[in-house]
């Protein structure tokens, strides 16, 4: 019997805990209805003007939202415990920094073309909210981006050649022009977009939906 499968495009960015849940309630509705998918991830900025030095988390959230001190502290709570029941482990301090991701989807895009970019998604996203490492840093960067299996000089190259940037852009503008301005942002199939974090049950319907036209 061929197995089901749908293509799913993620829309997001390394740093956005959103994300992160996101995928993993989308990969519990792919256990929960036996249906495969292929993903791809594709480039988004939350914070495109951050400098190289990134910003204390909580003085960003301030600035950027007029976030709390206990908005901030709720905030960091219930995320601990959503990722708690998905498997994450969210580990916020007053120390954590939100920093510009750029280079790290350069790195992505070019993973993409070696079958690592899902693997080095993920990787990214445990080293910068499990780790609390600096995934602006390009050192950083490259050893993640060992740890999947990627050729560390090639991936030095990448990063100071900027062999992806002018690609990256041009994707990071594309999502923008057809209307994307939060994440995480969905597209099933190719026609259905699921902007947020939905829920298992919402991502497994979206999933059915998409089998039950194909048949």
């Amino acid at each position: 019997m061929t197995e089901l499968v749908v293509q799913v495009d993620i829309v997001s960015d390394v740093v956005c805990p959103w994300c992160y849940i996101g995928f993993r309630q989308l990969e519990q509705a792919l256990g929960l209805t036996g249906i495969g998918a292929v993903v791809r991830w594709h480039p988004f900025e939350l914070n495109p003007a951050m400098p190289p030095e990134g910003q204390n988390l909580r003085e960003h959230l301030a600035e950027k939202y007029g976030t709390t001190a206990e908005q901030s502290r709720a905030a960091r709570a219930r995320l601990t415990g959503l990722g708690e029941e998905l498997g994450i482990d969210f580990r916020f301090s007053d120390d954590s920094r939100i920093v510009n991701t750029f280079a790290a989807h350069q790195l992505l895009g070019w993973a993409l073309g070696l079958n690592k970019q899902h693997p080095l998604k993920l990787a990214l996203f445990h080293a910068y909210f499990t780790e609390g490492r600096d995934v602006s840093d390009p050192g950083v960067l490259i050893e993640v981006a060992e740890s999947v299996g990627l050729d560390p000089a090639a991936a030095r190259q990448v990063l100071e050649g900027g062999s992806h940037a002018a690609e990256t852009r041009d994707s990071l503008e594309l999502w923008i022009q057809n209307g994307i301005t939060g994440v995480p942002a969905m597209v099933f199939g190719g026609k259905y977009l699921v902007t947020g974090a939905q829920g298992v049950e919402n991502y497994a319907r979206v999933l059915q939906r998409c089998v039950a036209e194909a048949a």
